[in-house]
């Protein structure tokens, strides 16, 4: 799930814009709350399975330290993003700081609002030490920590209803040939190709993320991402674009997706309902698909592979693209106490071994090292342990784009790729206008 976030001064107006669009995301407040009063501050996501397993962390370290306890509250995704920039902006953002690192974070670290947590994990190397590195490192900038990891690890897949394949004589795409030669396929057969919650914007970004690695390797997000004159004009960015528009006009994607809002888990809903037959999401969907259809995944009806190779492209497709984990930050804003009291719960009250049972337990892979076993053993084995190699062989992990980039940038991306799929801008039109972004 990705959060697009950017520094925001403190006016009325723009109090004002963040109520509508809290409105508008169907939520004013918490969508669900668990010891909301504490000592410490702390807002997290309220989805399946992360909610449980944070306040279950949260309720077990209140028991054990009532001298520093910590209130959570939970948001819908993008509540959560309206939020979280108004409240950082008017310095008043909650002590624990939930995101996924990349550009976002340095915004954070540039304006001085996250604690650095080097000397920290100086004193106490076990602390860090835990963790997958080349997660880890999605909470570093310029050679210090501002956050870690605190749940698993979410590559993008391409799930699949076995079910409805089969139904039609089907198999999964390898290559995107084949993705396009099924569309036809699905649709004949009443189902729609493609779920999409393209009301919430994010979830089109995993397609142009894949189509660009594919096609140009990752070399041409690093452009981007070095600010590269003219970098969005790539040919690679310019084929990937053109290539979602030829699948939207082939009728790919299930009709009304612009409408369909992945807060709601709607698009997850269509996949194991069996009216979509495919869709590209990352690994977190598995968890919330187990709690709301339970049967689905006991059953072997959810597939996965990666995302289908590019024919002519040079993109290694082993690479991955996604979100290495969540991580949480500590407001520099908090006091000196508070501070030590979040430390101390990042070291001894998070991904210990009650918290990463319960991740593995629910369809999530921890990002913690000397698991193996407990995923073999796990009812979910199978899937875990795809997510696991997915993770581990990549040749290249890219960060979710809208997190990697500056806000600023994201904000202009997201906005941007929604008229490409809806047919509203050209290819060239996006290039154009985010060539236009640099240092933003």
């Amino acid at each position: 799930m990705s959060l697009t976030t950017r520094r925001i001064t403190r006016t009325a107006a723009i109090a004002v814009v963040a109520a509508l669009a809290l409105a508008a995301c169907g939520t004013t407040g918490p969508a669900a709350t668990s010891a909301s009063d504490g000592d410490l501050s702390m807002w997290g996501l309220s989805n399946a399975p992360m909610q449980d397993i944070m306040a279950d962390s949260i309720t077990a370290w209140n028991a054990d330290n009532p001298d520093g306890t910590i209130g959570i509250d939970f948001f819908a995704n993008d509540a959560y993003k309206t939020k979280v920039r108004t409240a950082i902006g008017a310095g008043a953002g909650p002590t624990f700081i939930y995101g996924w690192g990349g550009g976002i974070l340095k915004s954070y670290v540039d304006a001085d609002e996250v604690l650095d947590l080097t000397p920290y994990l100086t004193e106490n190397p076990a602390m860090s030490e835990r963790y997958i590195q080349s997660v880890a490192q999605n909470g570093v900038i310029d050679g210090k920590t501002y956050a870690l990891p605190n749940n698993y690890t979410q590559p993008v897949l391409l799930y699949f209803n076995k079910e409805v394949f089969d139904q039609v004589g089907a198999e999964a795409p390898k290559t995107w040939d084949e993705l396009l030669a099924l569309i036809p396929v699905f649709t004949e057969a009443g189902i729609a190709p493609l779920s999409l919650g393209g009301q919430s914007k994010w979830p089109n970004l995993m397609w142009l993320a894949y189509l660009v690695d594919r096609i140009g390797g990752p070399d041409v997000f690093q452009a981007i991402l070095d600010g590269k004159a003219d970098a969005w004009s790539d040919p690679a960015v310019i084929e990937a674009l053109t290539k979602i528009q030829q699948l939207v006009d082939a009728g790919g994607f299930i009709d009304g997706f612009s409408s369909i809002a992945a807060d709601t888990n709607a698009d997850q809903a269509l996949l194991y309902t069996g009216r979509a037959a495919m869709m590209l999401h990352g690994a977190w969907v598995y968890s919330s698909i187990k709690a709301d259809a339970g049967d689905f995944t006991s059953s072997g009806k959810l597939g996965y592979v990666p995302f289908p190779a590019v024919e002519g492209g040079i993109g290694d497709s082993a690479n991955v693209t996604g979100n290495p984990s969540n991580f949480w930050s500590v407001s520099s804003k908090a006091t000196p106490e508070q501070q030590k009291i979040a430390v101390d719960y990042l070291a001894n009250g998070m991904l210990n071994e009650k918290y990463v049972d319960e991740l593995v337990a629910a369809g999530a892979v921890p990002v913690v090292t000397g698991i193996e076993n407990k995923l073999a053993a796990s009812d979910d084995a199978d899937f875990l342990t795809t997510v696991y190699s997915m993770t581990a062989n990549a040749p290249h992990f890219q960060l979710s784009w809208d997190q990697a980039l500056s806000p600023a940038q994201a904000d202009a991306m997201l906005t941007n790729l929604d008229l490409i799929f809806l047919g509203q801008q050209t290819p060239q039109e996006f290039a154009d206008i985010m060539n236009g972004t640099f240092g933003q």
